[in-house]
């Protein structure tokens, strides 16, 4: 017959079991105190001016009376916007920049990928640089650059023109034009969205690059060598091997050229001065948002301003992913 041992287990005194109580919730809460001024700070910088800003578009205010001087206006900010001629010519001028900017990036850095991933690692390395380098230079310092280069009167892009347009063999292709020049790249409307566009497109096509670089170099060689065998050549390669591979970094790509082009503000403010020249067509949405907030401190009808904008960033996106967000992400 087998007989069953009992022991008996003392009693866990209470000083002991507060200890181990402090001990668990220190494990629990400690990554929550390391984590904690993370959140303070994300929720002052971060989620209260969203909140604020959704206050503010129902109120007038101007700020150098204070935080008392708020009056309450109801959607009469968004009223003023939706209605107001100036908001839809910058929102015209903002949609006009990021398509001739935007399209471009990609229809060049598609290409420029390709032809790194065919090179050697050394040269692709060197080139990547050479070709990221603009994307981390100081958006203010390239657009004075380019503003120098504008200049009407010694401008390299005048001089270049002035110069074609005397020399005999070229002399019949800018005959149209030769009169007009020198030309005013940032002074005139007709000019001005083409010259941003051109800085920003010269700016970020690297940074294109380098997506597609590295979605190439997702792709197994077996896939080009197979193609190779078939008889494909490069350009048969890189349209049925690369590009439907590289959907969902073309996805990702543009969504970030839509959301980024629809908030220029750098390159248009410093290449028109802070909008003293061409001032049509040359201000985009958030160049108007700036001067109704800090050149006229109406900063009910700027936060208005700023949600509109967000909300036409928000179609554009919901439109390109509705067309090519499955099979950008890999869907059927």
């Amino acid at each position: 017959m087998n007989s069953e041992t009992v022991i008996s287990q003392a009693p866990v005194s209470a000083p002991a079991q507060k200890a181990e109580q402090r001990n668990h919730f220190k494990e629990k809460f400690t990554p929550y105190g390391f984590l904690m001024p993370y959140f303070i700070i994300y929720g002052v910088f971060g989620i209260f001016p969203v909140f604020f800003m959704i206050y503010l578009s129902f109120h007038l205010w101007n700020p150098v009376e204070g935080l008392g001087s708020m009056e309450f206006v109801g959607l009469e900010n968004y009223v003023l916007g939706l209605t107001d001629p100036t908001l839809w010519q910058t929102m015209w001028n903002t949609l006009v920049m990021a398509i001739l900017s935007g399209v471009p990036q990609h229809l060049f850095a598609l290409p420029l990928a390709y032809f790194l991933v065919m090179l050697g690692s050394r040269a692709r390395h060197w080139l990547t640089t050479a070709y990221f380098l603009p994307y981390i230079t100081s958006t203010v310092a390239v657009s004075m650059i380019f503003y120098v280069m504008y200049s009407k009167d010694s401008g390299i892009f005048n001089a270049v023109l002035l110069y074609l347009s005397e020399a005999p063999l070229t002399a019949w292709i800018l005959s149209g034009i030769k009169e007009s020049l020198p030309l005013g790249w940032v002074q005139e409307n007709s000019l001005i969205r083409y010259s941003v566009s051109f800085v920003v497109w010269w700016k970020y096509v690297g940074f294109n690059t380098v997506i597609y670089t590295a979605g190439l170099a997702t792709i197994s060689q077996d896939l080009y060598e197979a193609a190779k065998i078939d008889g494909a050549n490069n350009w048969q390669r890189f349209r049925h091997v690369s590009l439907p591979l590289l959907q969902p970094f073309i996805f990702f790509g543009v969504t970030l050229t839509i959301i980024g082009n629809m908030n220029l503000f750098d390159e248009p403010f410093v290449l028109t001065v802070g909008g003293q020249f061409a001032q049509t067509n040359g201000k985009t949405i958030s160049n108007y948002l700036y001067q109704v907030a800090w050149q006229w401190l109406d900063m009910g009808s700027a936060a208005a301003i700023s949600w509109i904008l967000f909300v036409v960033i928000g179609i554009f996106t919901a439109i390109y992913f509705y067309l090519f967000g499955r099979k950008g992400l890999g869907g059927e």
